[in-house]
């Protein structure tokens, strides 16, 4: 398509030159470096009082100004570019004054700032201690209330003229200075801590009275701190030249002398403590300090019956610590063991008492200053046990024969020992003549002065086997795959072993597995079939043996597999309906049923597509069921159910269109086409449902055909296409200037109105129906149009096609 006219191009660049002169000139006046000031820009003010601002600006002629606040005014004074205003009674803790001219079509702003702060109301409160000790520290704070701003407040705090660095907490209008003080022993001695807060040149100080003092811990001191027994001891307590000291609440004659007390060491002056306490008197207080001290008297071992006794009974059993504790300084080491170098006793330590520690030993307790021996005997008393050689916990008799039941116990003292049978009152005693009821459990239970122990022992009477027929049936039927084998449980002690062997015909010789007695045994291998017939059973233990005839019959379950029940079935629809193929094996014979899955089937005499789905199949006899799902498919003969093409709308020589062919079927239909004599450059897609064509010419214009065929047939669909028409090709000038852009356009719109027949805007009458493509907005194929395919015949229209060349359009018919 031919582009833009020279004179439409000129008059663009017209018209982008005067805008960017235009941006230009307004960005030379956004930077010109005009502004607007205001002083002072922030000020502090008493509250309640006044201040003068001074509002100006640069610009060389502003045309008004101003300045904004919320604050009373007393007076203003102006010039050209400024004006200056008295604000009064200011009270607010916080204002913004905003000051602005107006200049070259802007506003210039200058914003301040303007804050109060009101007069000291009282003088800070200070907190401290009245007395302060040299070498120690206290903490100190100074608190007020009511400053605004409270952070712009300084402080000063000091010790006489130690300046302390304070932590300042600030809280709205108040704060809080805390410090810790030291004192020197320099400034000992009344002092002066002072607070002094300022703010906003204003002032205001509290100052509190300090006395700094010393006062040393007092010295309590023994001549002999480890004296032996017997020694003398001096205990000497002293402290500062002012203090007046006590030891053991006996004071001093005068303030600044010690205080003294002797003593003949002896054992119960070991771990005596003594006590000295000091005071002295500072502007007017009395304090007091004090220490204290303890002696030690060093002497020779001492065993004493109440902490180690010369005889000890322990109960056999729990834990126990063994105790024999001498008394001596330093502490006494004590050694217990048996004269002839036997057993050693854990004193001290918890552990168990047993009766191997029964016996004498000997104590000996030993420091520095000597030792002391002891001898103690030690006995440990047990309750009575039942062990397997006195008391086996099985016992096996014979049927028939003599045996009695007794236990022998162990235990101090020796213990008496019964037994009695479970669930009965009577002592076992004597001779017992066996049967097989004398089985049971027996409770044998040994009883002494230190408890008792009790045991149950397993009595057995064992006996030769014998069978009984509901442990062992004569008649058994087997089944096929059911997992069950032969039970044949035979009475007997011990537990008989059991063998069954065929007696004749098919069985003849062959060995029939049985359960085991025992479910948690190993079970034989479940045969896969089991030949009927009789079968002796054989029963043996170490007392006799005995024999049993059984007769075995073989049945199965119903099973279905592929060959008797296909997974797969095929219907032609159409035929005459029957049931599926399905049968089953087993004995006694099963009964088969077949259902289809979801939806019911519809009971109908021939065979529909809407038979086809998933069908579940059930067989059924005593021993149980098996199911089958067979899927059931139904073929049908092929229908083009659609043939379409695309655009719908129209095509011209060069231009693309395809060809769509859809058919049912089952199973799928091939797809194949018949084209117009001469019609060359056809593409098929892979599967030959779609036709395409590349550049269409004259030659393709006809009829298609489009053939679908399976196994069961064949059916065809046709359709008709086309080609013809003029083209038009429209030239739009260009105008020079605004005026002609719109003329432009407006032909531009005409243009489009005017084609739209021609790009693609037709009605396609669908495929079985004599139609044509007719132009939507009034724009037809001209007069003598040719007949369409089967008889159809276009519309004939009288309108003339517009002047330089032919209309092109697709006409598409089906039949």
């Amino acid at each position: 398509m031919p582009g833009p006219s020279p004179g439409l191009h000129r008059a663009l660049l017209g018209l982008w030159a005067v805008l960017g002169l235009g941006l230009l000139g307004l960005s030379a006046v956004a930077q010109e470096p005009f502004w607007a000031d205001l002083q002072p820009r922030v000020a502090l003010v008493e509250r309640g009082g006044s201040l003068w601002l001074n509002c100006s600006t640069n610009c060389p002629r502003p045309e008004r100004g101003g300045l904004e606040t919320s604050l009373r005014r007393n007076g203003t004074q102006r010039g050209l570019r400024w004006l200056a205003r008295q604000l009064v009674d200011i009270r607010e803790p916080e204002t913004q004054p905003v000051c602005f001219f107006r200049c070259a079509r802007r506003t210039l702003q200058a914003r301040g700032l303007i804050r109060t702060f009101p007069l000291p109301p009282d003088p800070p409160l200070l907190a401290a201690p009245r007395l302060l000790e040299v070498g120690s520290g206290r903490l100190v704070s100074c608190a007020m209330d009511g400053l605004f701003p409270a952070s712009e407040a300084g402080v000063y705090l000091a010790l006489g003229d130690q300046r302390l660095s304070p932590d300042i907490t600030l809280e709205g209008d108040a704060f809080m200075a805390t410090a810790t003080a030291t004192a020197s022993a320099e400034q000992e001695g009344a002092r002066q801590l002072v607070c002094n807060v300022t703010l906003g040149g204003e002032s205001r100080e509290t100052r509190e009275n300090v006395t700094v003092y010393s006062f040393p811990e007092p010295l309590l001191t023994l001549s002999e701190p480890n004296a032996p027994e017997g020694k003398t001891v001096t205990v000497t307590c002293a402290a500062g030249a002012r203090a007046l000291v006590t030891l053991d609440g006996i004071p001093a004659a005068v303030p600044g002398q010690p205080a003294q007390l002797q003593l003949n060491a002896t054992e119960n002056d070991d771990r005596r403590s003594f006590l000295c306490d000091a005071t002295l008197e500072v502007n007017g207080e009395t304090l007091s300090k004090n220490e204290s001290t303890e002696l030690r008297v060093l002497y020779a071992p001492r065993l004493d019956d109440s902490d180690c006794p010369r005889s000890w009974t322990w109960p056999e059993g729990p834990e126990q610590t063994l105790r024999c504790e001498a008394r001596g300084n330093p502490a006494p080491s004590v050694h217990c063991a048996r004269p002839d170098g036997g057993a050693v006793l854990a004193l001290g330590l918890l552990g168990p008492i047993t009766r191997a520690l029964a016996g004498t030993y000997r104590c000996t307790a030993t420091n520095v200053q000597g030792q002391a021996v002891k001898d103690v005997t030690l006995t440990v008393e047990y309750a009575p046990a039942l062990d397997s050689v006195g008391c086996p916990e099985r016992i096996t008799w014979l049927e028939g024969t003599e045996a009695s039941l007794s236990c022998v116990a162990h235990g101090v003292p020796p213990p008496n020992v019964s037994c009695v049978r479970s669930g009965e009152a009577g002592v076992v005693e004597g001779l017992l003549h066996v049967v097989r009821e004398h089985a049971g459990t027996y409770r044998c239970e040994a009883t002494n002065a230190r408890g008792s122990a009790a045991k149950n022992v397993a009595v057995t009477v064992e006996y030769g086997p014998s069978f009984e027929e509901l442990s062992c049936p004569s008649n058994w039927t087997w089944v096929e795959g059911s997992g069950q084998l032969f039970s044949c449980e035979v009475d007997g002690k011990p537990e008989p072993s059991v063998v069954c062997v065929g007696s004749g015909g098919t069985s003849e010789g062959v060995l029939l597995p049985l359960a085991p007695p025992d479910p948690g045994a190993r079970a034989p291998p479940i045969p896969r079939e089991l030949a009927p017939g009789t079968y002796i059973c054989n029963a043996t233990n170490q007392h006799g043996s005995t024999v049993k005839m059984v007769s075995v019959s073989a049945e199965s379950p119903p099973q279905m597999d592929e060959s008797t029940c296909p997974s797969h079935q095929t219907w032609l629809e159409g035929a005459e309906a029957a049931a599926l193929a399905c049968s089953a094996r087993g004995r006694p014979s099963p009964q088969v049923r077949c259902s289809r899955e979801g939806t019911p089937r519809t009971q109908r005499l021939h065979v529909s597509r809407e038979d086809a789905g998933v069908y579940r199949c059930l067989a059924t006899n005593t021993h149980g069921t098996d199911a089958r799902i067979v899927t059931v498919g139904v073929e049908y003969r092929p229908v083009v159910a659609e043939l379409a093409a695309s655009p719908p709308g129209g095509v011209r020589p060069g231009g693309n269109f395809t060809l769509t062919c859809r058919a049912e079927a089952w199973p799928p239909a091939q797809i194949s086409w018949r084209a117009p004599p001469g019609a060359l450059n056809i593409g098929l897609s892979s599967n030959n449902s779609t036709l395409s064509v590349a550049g269409a010419v004259g030659s393709h214009g006809g009829e298609y055909e489009c053939a679908a065929t399976n196994a069961h047939g064949r059916h065809t669909r046709r359709i008709t296409v086309r080609v013809a028409g003029p083209w038009l090709w429209v030239a739009v000038g260009g105008a020079a200037g605004g005026a002609a852009l719109l003329a432009a356009g407006a032909g531009l719109a005409f243009y489009v109105q005017s084609t739209a027949c021609k790009k693609g805007e037709y009605n396609v009458q669908e495929a079985e129906s004599s139609g044509e493509a007719v132009c939507l907005n009034g724009a037809g194929a001209g007069a003598g149009a040719d007949t369409g395919a089967e008889g159809g015949t276009e519309a004939a229209d009288t309108a003339e096609a517009p002047a330089g060349g032919e209309v092109f359009a697709i006409q598409l018919t089906s039949a």
